[in-house]
């Protein structure tokens, strides 16, 4: 996973502005609040999304690391020193419980190389600087496909070097990202998007999750291709925002979280946020979607119990033909 910001505002003043010996303990502060951020929303996603693999039909291997370019960025330079590498590629996150912390990757350890091409060898383009990004996502997924590892090399901050090849474990291939502004949740097909505005982020990480979870119910069940593929109909639409609702307590429940935990985000965010009689047509009010989940919550507990998995494939009424 690769983190594509295109720009940031750091503590110390203007992400332009000649920076001065004091402003790097300011800017290594800010990095490592959105670092704190980044490592919050991997994990979560990475719960999500490897927990419901076996119910995904097309899982595939993922390490759940997240990098960073620095050339993405408005000043490089002075994200290399807030980050404390020399080069452009670093470690922004890493996942809970995921291949790549086990394998002993950091917040600002340096990339130097991935699936044995050198960091070097991937130029970065000043007309599309999040491109490199995209590229070296790609060739990590690339290895993943092929062989279900990949080798990573790296230099940690004590200046050590590492190589280690690192297994991936199989998720739902979604990749999580956290736009540094907005407060929009979208699901892209392969990708989950959340402005850091959203207001979701200040709730429990259990709402937080299903609120993520609903995203990647859209992108399991590729809503977005089915909606090409039919036309975007109101009521189609509606009908794949049911779906994604109905399906968050089940994705929640493989993860470890309370089924309810849907619901609760429901109570939560909708009353303030739905918009009432100016929302979005193409959404149901929040108290018609919260029956619709609450009404799912005692499904997936029958399964819980039975068999200790939430089998959405197997419990699952879906409200659109696949």
């Amino acid at each position: 996973m690769i983190r594509l910001a295109a720009a940031l505002l750091l503590a110390a003043g203007s992400i332009g502005a000649a920076p001065s010996p004091a402003a790097t303990s300011p800017d290594a502060a800010a990095l490592a609040t959105l670092q704190r951020d980044d490592h919050r929303f991997q994990s979560l996603g990475w719960r999500l999304a490897t927990a419901n693999a076996p119910y995904c039909a097309h899982a595939a291997p993922a390490i759940g690391l997240l990098l960073q370019d620095m050339r993405a960025y408005g000043d490089p330079a002075r994200m290399r020193r807030a980050a404390g590498i020399e080069g452009d590629i670093a470690v922004e996150a890493v996942a809970a419980g995921s291949p790549a912390e086990a394998a002993g990757l950091s917040p600002n350890d340096e990339i130097i190389a991935v699936d044995g091409a050198a960091i070097a060898s991937f130029p970065s383009d000043s007309a599309a600087p999040w491109q490199r990004g995209v590229t070296l996502q790609e060739r990590i997924e690339a290895a993943m496909a092929r062989d279900g590892h990949v080798t990573i090399d790296w230099r940690a901050r004590d200046g050590q070097l590492h190589s280690k090849v690192i297994a991936g474990v199989p998720a739902c291939p979604t990749r999580w990202e956290l736009h540094e502004s907005g407060d929009d949740a979208l699901a892209e097909g392969t990708r989950v998007v959340i402005g850091r505005d959203h207001p979701t982020f200040a709730y429990a990480d259990d709402e937080l999750a299903a609120l993520m979870a609903h995203e990647l119910a859209h992108n399991i069940f590729r809503h977005r291709d089915w909606l090409n593929a039919h036309g975007r109909k109101q009521r189609d639409i509606r009908r794949t925002e049911r779906e994604a609702d109905r399906l968050m307590p089940w994705l929640l429940a493989n993860a470890g979280f309370d089924p309810a935990a849907a619901a609760r985000w429901m109570r939560h965010w909708g009353p303030k946020h739905d918009g009432g009689i100016l929302r979005k047509r193409d959404h149901e009010g929040w108290d018609e979607r919260l029956e619709a989940i609450e009404a799912e919550i005692p499904l997936v507990r029958a399964a819980m119990a039975q068999t200790g998995r939430a089998d959405w494939k197997a419990g699952f009424r879906r409200d659109i033909a696949p």
